[in-house]
């Protein structure tokens, strides 16, 4: 279940801040399980990794251009 980055830009900051929080806790967890040997699913890994790649870019170009209004 990635995300998409057409949805994603319809959120507000706040709500793209709150989704980034819930995927470093996930990204967190699965570290956790693949230390402990008890991670099923070695590819929601890589999704997450990338959902919080998408988020922080998206927050970054509403960043951007937040600032060249401004």
């Amino acid at each position: 279940m990635a995300l998409d980055a057409k949805e994603l830009r319809d959120k507000t900051p706040d709500q793209l801040r709150d989704a980034l929080a819930d995927l470093k806790k996930e990204a967190f967890n699965l570290r956790f399980q693949q230390a402990s040997g008890q991670l099923e699913s070695t590819a929601r890994m890589r999704t997450v990794k990338r959902d919080v790649a998408r988020v922080k870019t998206i927050l970054n170009e509403k960043a951007a251009a937040a600032a060249s209004e401004a």
